[in-house]
């Protein structure tokens, strides 16, 4: 399989953010682009960068980058890949490859004030490296997996698509990653066929 970086595909650099879910946010770190594979994250810095998008790590927590983060990122991203496909297809899902980020993901909870002044009781990761920084996307496949009606974990029904999405509309019957992107595709794709009917 050939795999572009985004910056090759000559789209956006940052991955599509559609999922409505954390973990389905993750799968959309790969997409696809006439045909070809995207893969968001080239460099240790990319997984970073998409850590601080979704809010997982803190924009000025700039310390050093793990050297293996671009790849326990990406074995943590096939990993969830398999249980969550497996999950939607009905099979019996393999946790051993989850289960390995999620050990190695040790929390203990904090005591804190929100912005009103009230407490809050939270969990912070206390480990260090890749294991820490990825720790809150594995532990959000790993609720996904077990709390999610997976009738709504949905791919973008566009052939040339292959982005996850958690449909959340009050109808259930989100259909696209995007309307504004694959939705007008298909539409105008079908607009192009009734034309050369006529």
């Amino acid at each position: 399989m050939n795999i572009m970086t985004p910056r090759e595909s000559a789209g956006t650099s940052e991955a599509p953010q559609v999922g409505d879910h954390l973990a389905l946010d993750l799968l959309n770190t790969e997409a696809r682009n006439h045909g070809q594979t995207v893969d968001y994250w080239a460099t240790d810095e990319d997984v970073r960068q998409w850590l601080v998008r979704q809010g997982v790590v803190t924009g000025h927590a700039r310390g050093e980058v793990p050297t293996d983060l671009l790849l326990r990122g990406r074995e943590l991203r096939a990993a969830v890949r398999e249980a969550i496909s497996t999950r939607k297809a009905g099979g019996p899902v393999a946790v051993d490859g989850l289960n390995h980020y999620l050990q190695a993901y040790p929390t203990s909870p904090l005591l804190r004030r929100d912005d009103a002044g009230g407490l809050l009781l939270t969990r912070v990761g206390r480990g260090d490296g890749a294991a820490s920084l990825l720790g809150p996307v594995a532990e959000a496949a790993a609720r996904l997996l077990v709390e999610a009606d997976f009738a709504l974990v949905r791919q973008c029904e566009h052939p040339d698509c292959i982005l996850w999405f958690y449909d959340r509309t009050k109808s259930h019957k989100r259909r696209w990653c995007s309307m504004a992107q694959c939705g007008n595709r298909h539409k105008a794709a079908q607009f192009r066929k009734r034309s050369h009917a006529v």
